[in-house]
């Protein structure tokens, strides 16, 4: 990489590396980071892969997107994501403070089983939305988050907690969730790549046979419902889950399934069983069917059809530190509720 001269005019606080030789501290967001580089290389360089190199603490997308915007400049005037650079070219950047999001931070009991300064690992309660959508503006993981995060960082130019992956309302268990752009950029290439560890468990009905297996669609929205997804012959997108048996309960009619996720679609999980024909207990969308033949048990399966919700948890979560390298894994137990009806199902079999 070429060498460079650099002169800071302006700054704020948690200044990215490798663009100051002076530094002026300024208290408020209003300020932003100004930088002017003089490109010296014997050979040119494409300015996506210069600005890169020297914004480590920036995503490739966030300065495309500054870039695009005229927040860089070449020479005094707008430039193009693909110019070649050459001896003697004069780069201005100027980013600007991050924008603060549209949404309230609120004080809600939030279960961190690992923080660090560039992520967060939440053990999400069942019941607590991922992030607002309509009906749901607030009382959600991401307020719950920007109350926490005090010293939440600008991910795409926006102070938010970064969501990376998510969990249905009314599913328990492990999120991850990035701090910064470069963390956000890292876990969301794992995600893409499909090398994160991410393993469930559910209860579903009836006796899941084989007891092992993988299940393999296009899931896209439901043709009909479009509220609902399913497994569709074109325009979806490809979707495996693999599954283990890990019990089956004959006075419950329903089995303990591990699931490991090879992707991560809306309603992967409760799609795949639900159309093999061994829906979630409880799942009130994809399960009226399962929930149809245990009320037909004798001795009934009524504190089956009693859950309140789908039986499904987000158990174990493994990845790649996306700033350290370091592999890092993390497993939660079963919540009460969960652990209730096995429990339940147990002394049933037990009496039987």
């Amino acid at each position: 990489m070429a060498r460079v001269s650099c002169r800071l005019q302006m700054v704020r606080k948690n200044i990215p590396e490798g663009w100051s030789n002076k530094m002026v501290q300024d208290e408020s967001l209003e300020a932003e980071l100004s930088s002017e580089v003089i490109f010296s290389g014997s050979e040119r360089c494409r300015l996506d892969r210069f600005l890169a190199a020297r914004q480590p603490d920036l995503s490739r997308s966030r300065l495309q997107s500054l870039v695009k915007s005229g927040a860089v400049q070449v020479n005094g005037g707008p430039a193009k994501i693909s110019y070649m650079l050459k001896s003697g070219d004069r780069v201005t950047l100027k980013i600007p403070p991050p924008v603060a999001l549209e949404l309230q931070a609120q004080d809600l009991p939030l279960n961190i089983i690992y923080e660090d300064e560039h992520l967060v690992v939440v053990d999400k309660a069942a019941g607590m939305v991922v992030h607002p959508a309509a009906g749901n503006p607030d009382g959600t993981l991401v307020n719950a988050l920007l109350h926490h995060c005090g010293d939440l960082a600008g991910i795409g130019g926006v102070l938010r907690p970064g969501i990376v992956h998510r969990l249905d309302q009314h599913t328990s268990g492990l999120l991850v969730v990035a701090k910064d752009d470069v963390s956000h950029q890292g876990l969301a290439r794992q995600f893409k790549e499909h090398s994160l560890k991410r393993e469930y468990r559910a209860l579903v009905y009836g006796r899941l046979l084989p007891p092992a297996g993988c299940f393999e669609s296009l899931i896209g929205r439901h043709p009909q419902n479009r509220k609902k997804m399913a497994s569709v012959t074109k325009g979806g997108k490809a979707a495996r889950t693999n599954y283990q048996v890990l019990r089956f309960y004959p006075a419950g009619g329903c089995s303990l399934v591990s699931l490991r996720l090879e992707t991560g679609r809306t309603h992967q999980i409760r799609v795949h069983l639900s159309e093999a024909g061994y829906p979630l207990i409880g799942d009130q969308v994809y399960g009226k069917k399962g929930a149809r033949r245990s009320a037909g048990l004798s001795g009934g399966g009524d504190f089956i059809l009693r859950f309140p919700r789908q039986a499904l948890h987000a158990g174990i979560l493994g990845f790649k530190h996306p700033v350290s390298g370091r592999w890092y894994e993390f497993a939660s137990p079963l919540p009460e509720d969960m652990a209730a009806l096995l429990d339940n199902l147990r002394r049933r079999e037990d009496s039987s």
